[in-house]
C-alpha cells in the first residue's frame, strides 16, 4: 500500500470534529455544485457526488433538500472557492482550502491565524507544488474484489485500490474524477462518499513540542467557517 493509504489512515481520526460543521462544509458545497450544474442530480454529477458525502456524514435527508432549494433562490449568494498557501512554525507547509462569500474577511481572517501562530502566509505558488492534488471514491465492497476493481479502474486513472472496514477505497489524480465517477455509476457500483485531498509528497518528522506549536496554527484554521479542508507536511 502507498503514500495514499498512509495518508488517509493518518488522518482518519482527525476528521471533522463537529457533525455541524460538516453539515455547514457540506452545505456550502451543495449551493456550489448547484449554482454549476443546477438542481437536479440526475443531471448535475457533482450535486450527487455531494448528496453522496452528505449521506456519508448522516446529514438529514430534509437538511440536504433544503441546502438544495436555498441554492436555487436566485438571492442566494454563491461561494468562491480560495487556496492559502504558507508555512507553519518549523517549516512546515500548510494548504488552506476555503469556500468564502467575502473574500475580505477571509483573508483578513487566516493572515492573522498565520501572524498569531509564527506563521507566515505565503504567495500563490509557494507551497502548493509540495502537495499531489488526488481524487478519491469509497465504494460499498459488498460482491465486489479489490484486485478486480484496481485492474479495471487502471485505465481510468486509478493509482491506488485498497480496502479498510468501510468499503474499498479509489485513489486517482484530480483530473480522473469525472471519469471514475461515470465508470463507477455505469456499473452499477454503490458510491458510498467521494472527494478531493492533496497528499503531500515529503513529511516532515517533528519533536512533541514542535507538534503542539504547528496544531495551534491548524486548530485555528480548522475552527474558521469559511475554511473547508486543511493540508500540511507535519509527518503524523
Amino acid at each position: 500500500m502507498g503514500r495514499a493509504f498512509e495518508f488517509r489512515k493518518a488522518r482518519k481520526m482527525k476528521r471533522w470534529s463537529a457533525m455541524s460543521k460538516a453539515f455547514t462544509r457540506i452545505g456550502k458545497d451543495i449551493v456550489m455544485a448547484v449554482k454549476e450544474g443546477g438542481p437536479d442530480p440526475d443531471t448535475n454529477s457533482r450535486l450527487r457526488a455531494v448528496i453522496q458525502n452528505g449521506k456519508a456524514v448522516n446529514m438529514p435527508k430534509d437538511n440536504i433538500e433544503r441546502a438544495i432549494k436555498r441554492a436555487s433562490d436566485k438571492s442566494q449568494g454563491d461561494y468562491k472557492q480560495v487556496l492559502f498557501e504558507g508555512y507553519a512554525p518549523h517549516g512546515i507547509a500548510v494548504l488552506v482550502e476555503t469556500a468564502t462569500d467575502n473574500n475580505t474577511r477571509t483573508v483578513a481572517n487566516v493572515r492573522s491565524f498565520f501572524n498569531k501562530c509564527n506563521g507566515s502566509l505565503g504567495t500563490s505558488g509557494s507551497v502548493v507544488f509540495m502537495f499531489d492534488h488526488s481524487c478519491n471514491f469509497r465504494i460499498n465492497a459488498e460482491g465486489l474484489d479489490v484486485e478486480d476493481i484496481e485492474l479495471e479502474f487502471i485505465d481510468f486513472g486509478a493509482e491506488e485500490v485498497f480496502a479498510d472496514e468501510d468499503g474499498i477505497l479509489i485513489y486517482a489524480p484530480f483530473e480522473s474524477f469525472g471519469a471514475i465517477q461515470a465508470a463507477l455509476e455505469d456499473r452499477n457500483i454503490e458510491i458510498l462518499s467521494s472527494g478531493f485531498e492533496r497528499i503531500p509528497q515529503v513529511t516532515k518528522p517533528l519533536t512533541e513540542e514542535q507538534v503542539a506549536d504547528v496544531e495551534k496554527l491548524l486548530e485555528k484554521l480548522e475552527e474558521d467557517d469559511d475554511v473547508q479542508n486543511v493540508y500540511h507536511t507535519m509527518q503524523e
